[in-house]
Formats: structure tokens, C-alpha cells, sequence
């Protein structure tokens, strides 16, 4: 085998990875925090697009959600949206960007 054709091969693994699966581990491991930063009272939105505030967090890792006055839903803790919440409800919980390591 040709070297050059190796070297072009690492070089194009390298691009792949730098562009391409070190953003997306980094988004989720921010994702992560984000939703093990949520706490009782927040205001949030569902990845389906549902708007609520935080009742109650059980140590299943469901979330009780009030959606209107009386109306409750249990949701997955996974089910939040960092970049929807973030975007509607502002920076309180926006994960510090030297703070992600």
C-alpha cells in the first residue's frame, strides 16, 4: 500500500473526529449536566415542545410536570430540552463554557 494513501486516510480519521464526533460528545455530555442540574421550580420545555414547571423529582428520574393550573404530566427526565429551555427561559441554567470538562 501506497504511504500517501495512508496518510491521506489518518488525515481524513482526523477530520472526522475533530468536526464531527467530539461536538456531538461534548453537546452530550452538556445535555447530561444540564438535566442532572434541573431542580424543583424550574421552568422547562419538553423536546416535544411542552412548557411546564417542575413539581416534584423522583429517583426514578421522572419529573412531575405542571403544564396549566391543575394539569400535571410525568415526563422523563431525558425528555427536556437544553436548547429550547435555554433559548425561551434564559441563561440560569446555561452550562459555563469553561465549566464542560
Amino acid at each position: 500500500m501506497d504511504p500517501i494513501i495512508i496518510v491521506f486516510y489518518g488525515a481524513l480519521l482526523v477530520v472526522i473526529w475533530f468536526f464531527f464526533i467530539r461536538p456531538q460528545t461534548k453537546k452530550a455530555k452538556e445535555q447530561a449536566k444540564f438535566t442532572s442540574q434541573i431542580e424543583k421550580g424550574d421552568k422547562v420545555i419538553t423536546s416535544g415542545g411542552i412548557h411546564g414547571k417542575i413539581l416534584k423529582i423522583e429517583d426514578n428520574g421522572s419529573l412531575l410536570l405542571e403544564i396549566d393550573n391543575n394539569v400535571k404530566m410525568r415526563i422523563e427526565r431525558s425528555a427536556i430540552s437544553m436548547d429550547l429551555t435555554q433559548s425561551v427561559y434564559g441563561a440560569e441554567k446555561k452550562i459555563a463554557a469553561g465549566d464542560n470538562k
